[in-house]
């Protein structure tokens, strides 16, 4: 028999946790938003009140992980190299994806075969790369700006694909990649450009 929501309902957080879990387990695409209000002891009115969608559970998923990279920002850090800079912002999203690296292989597998979600996902997603970009002391904003959003867009992509399958403790190859990737950036689309235009704008 199916479990009835609880008298007290879940918030936001308990719901999107409920949805994690069941995704470390099962196939996204699997995963209906019945099953996550029924794990989470929420009804079904619950659930769209804070998630109106499947999509809107992914989008809070990134969130999640923008807020905890953003909480270890160092203002210290910037006098490092920009690459550098940009290297430890996306190892630390994958730091603080770790635990849930399931969840975000049944996604992001699920995501290769939809490119209809994908599509829908594309503005959290892009937010996300933006911030990135920031935390570096790189501009978002801007023509340029999302030029460089969607080239990162694709580096951590690709870094993904790595993450997935990475067992080393320190994530080296994870992190290899992403560097040759950010070095051939720099060599291709003259990453110093972007240092340049930021030094410029804080004059």
């Amino acid at each position: 028999m199916a479990k009835k929501p609880t008298s007290r309902q879940p918030g936001a957080e308990r719901i999107l946790d409920a949805a994690i879990e069941l995704w470390t387990t099962r196939r996204w695409q699997d995963v209906k938003l019945e099953d996550i209000a029924e794990a989470a002891g929420a009804s079904m009115a619950r659930l769209h009140e804070f998630y109106p969608s499947r999509i809107s559970l992914i989008s809070a998923m990134i969130s999640r992980t923008d807020k905890c990279v953003l909480r270890g920002h160092d203002f210290g850090d910037s006098s490092e190299p920009y690459r550098e800079r940009l290297l430890d912002v996306l190892m630390r999203r994958f730091d603080a994806l770790a635990q849930h690296k399931a969840a975000v292989r049944s996604i992001f597998r699920d995501m290769q075969s939809d490119p209809a979600t994908a599509v829908c996902l594309m503005p959290a997603f892009f937010n996300s790369m933006a911030w990135s970009l920031e935390l570096a002391g790189i501009q978002a904003a801007g023509l340029g700006g999302l030029l460089r959003i969607k080239g990162l867009g694709l580096i951590y992509i690709s870094g993904i694909s790595v993450w997935l399958d990475d067992e080393s403790p320190d994530l080296s190859v994870t992190m290899a990649r992403i560097d040759r990737d950010l070095r051939r950036v720099e060599g291709m689309m003259n990453l110093v450009s972007w240092q340049r235009q930021t030094k410029d704008s804080a004059e």
